[in-house]
């Protein structure tokens, strides 16, 4: 999201070094954050009125069930006994990172406040599963209940915060101001969100998005940016990444290490990558063919580079979308001009629950889609928005605690960076995302068209390798599971056990990543998974392995980047991806 850098009064030494610490191992506040990263969803927003209905329903449902709330009262004030007589084994649930300081435990007053806390919510969150609300209802309840208790949770308070006040202490009372001056520099310049990641820490083509190579091609739409060749040989075939509309293409170049193209390019592969121009209010009218389009002008752009006859396609949340709808669109052509795709993280089809359809009714994607043709384009800011509040406690209250309670800086990461760095959604585009959600239409045979053709993924025959994340909340990997099982031909399915980014960049050597492979892909998602084999370690080696099969003979590399019809221009990352 393109937000007004932070000029944080600090010590310029004392910032260099927290900055160093930080990068080389980001805390768990940085790697909570990074599972709500944004993705292929709706985009239908959460409108208060929507919270408001949802809680005049849960009122309306303690009216006429007295004798539930009777109950569930009588439990509370049993639990409340307990904790106040010592007995209580009230535990905040698993994964919950509020209450890890040892205080929460060893101080009794501490500790019967957490159990109180926990008991309260437990007795809310009771009543609304045992009310008479439908499922979807209960769904939308208890989502609205955990925006209201996780709001009042001890911990967001200097006093219920047993690390804060220590801080104080041992600062001076020097984090106090520390937080006062980060709460006036988010309400003037992030909106008075809490800032996530310290952007001064930044810069892309400086530490992000640094592979050597250049644009070779540029049209109103993306760059596309053709990169060094790192040895001796290549393979053959050239691979082309489509990044995300909704994000700049450098989460597949970020900092050493995590590079998924500095990984292809030392792998012998030829890489290119599209770099999506940031949209504004003229292009208000860009939609899906416009994309697709611009892509089959990169694709031919590629073929005359490397003397291809065609190339493989990798494609990442909503890019990978543009992708399915371009191979949807050969497929009803005849045309073979890509050879094998990967699609990471994406769900195409919307028969999976996801948190993010939670608000998805017929009146809400009205009220979107008319908030975006009002405007011209879907901000990023708006859409972080949206997503920081589906996940409060990890985008929202625990930036509260270390920006104002703590009085610490934002840290500095990477890919909070890259999240923060979210482009604009052209208007036309925002409701075809939309209809294509409500209709589920890439799981109906032609029903939606592309430059013309109706499609069928089921006619997409070439080979694929599609990645799921299994703890990603905004495309569950059920979901993507049925994306794999839409195509025709042959399609690898793998299941990563990390989040949603965790997945995607997900370079070898972590001991604690592995994934689960299985050849067969039966209809149900759980039998899949049942007869999965794990496998240690990342992914990335598994398909580089998989790559190098589809990607031709080895030859002799490059000696330079582009052609004489396609010269190399602008030095990567290029000029778009540093537009505003």
């Amino acid at each position: 999201m393109a937000e007004t850098e932070m000029s944080i009064a600090t010590n310029t030494t004392q910032r260099t070094t927290q900055r160093t610490a930080q990068s080389a191992q980001p805390d768990d506040l940085a790697a909570s954050a990074a599972e709500g990263m944004l993705g292929p969803n709706p985009f239908v927003g959460l409108r208060p009125r929507d919270i408001l209905a949802t809680v005049q329903q849960i009122g309306t449902q303690a009216l006429r069930q007295p004798t539930l709330v009777l109950e569930q009262e009588a439990a509370l004030v049993r639990d409340l006994m307990a904790v106040l007589g010592g007995s209580a084994d009230s535990k905040p649930p698993q994964g919950d990172k509020r209450f890890t300081d040892p205080a929460w435990q060893d101080n009794a007053m501490y500790r019967m406040t957490m159990q109180g806390y926990v008991a309260w919510r437990s007795a809310l969150t009771g009543f609304v599963e045992r009310s008479a609300l439908d499922a979807k209802t209960k769904e939308r309840a208890q989502f609205v209940l955990s925006l209201f208790t996780d709001a009042v949770s001890p911990t967001n308070t200097l006093l219920g915060n047993p690390a804060a006040l220590k801080k104080v202490i041992d600062s001076g009372g020097a984090s106090l101001l520390g937080g006062v001056r980060n709460l006036v520099t988010d309400m003037l310049q992030n909106q008075g969100m809490p800032a996530q990641v310290d952007k001064t820490a930044f810069k892309v083509g400086e530490n992000l998005g640094t592979s050597p190579g250049a644009v070779v091609f540029r049209n109103e739409v993306l760059e596309l940016i053709q990169y060094a060749p790192a040895t001796e040989h290549v393979y053959a075939r050239p691979q082309l990444i489509v990044p995300p509309q909704i994000n700049k293409f450098y989460v597949f170049d970020l900092s050493e290490g995590k590079s998924i193209v500095d990984y292809l390019v030392k792998n012998e592969f030829q890489t290119f990558v599209v770099s999506w121009r940031n949209p504004t209010v003229e292009q208000s009218h860009w939609d899906l063919d416009t994309y697709v389009a611009a892509l089959l002008e990169a694709i031919a752009a590629i073929r005359e580079i490397t003397g291809s006859d065609d190339v493989n396609l990798h494609g990442a949340c909503s890019g990978a979308m543009t992708i399915a709808a371009l191979l949807g669109h050969l497929a009803a052509r005849g045309d073979k001009s890509v050879h094998a795709a990967t699609l990471m993280v994406a769900v195409l089809d919307n028969t999976a629950d996801s948190q993010l359809g939670l608000f998805a009714t017929p009146e809400a994607i009205a009220a979107a889609k008319q908030n975006s043709i009002s405007k011209g384009v879907l901000a990023g800011e708006e859409m972080g928005r949206v997503f920081a509040w589906m996940r409060p406690n990890d985008l929202v209250w625990n930036y509260w605690v270390n920006n104002y309670l703590l009085g610490k800086a934002p840290p500095a990461f990477d890919i909070l960076y890259w999240n923060n760095d979210a482009t604009r959604l052209p208007a036309r585009m925002h409701g075809q995302l939309l209809d294509i959600f409500t209709g589920n239409l890439f799981s109906k045979p032609h029903a939606l068209t592309v430059l013309g053709t109706p499609i069928d993924l089921s006619d997409v025959k070439c080979d694929k390798y599609v990645v799921a994340g299994m703890t990603d909340h905004i495309t569950p990997w059920k979901g993507v599971y049925n994306t794999a099982r839409i195509f025709g031909g042959e399609t690898r399915f793998v299941l990563s056990s990390a989040g949603h980014i965790q997945s995607l960049i997900n370079p070898p050597g972590n001991p604690k990543a592995k994934f689960f492979l299985n050849p067969t892909l039966p209809t149900d998602a759980d039998a899949w998974l049942a007869n999965a084999q794990a496998e240690k370690d990342s992914w990335w080696d598994n398909w580089r392995k998989w790559l190098a099969e589809r990607s031709g003979e080895r030859r002799t590399a490059p000696v330079s980047v582009g052609s004489a019809r396609h010269p190399a221009g602008a030095k990567a990352p290029g000029i778009y991806v540093l537009e505003a």
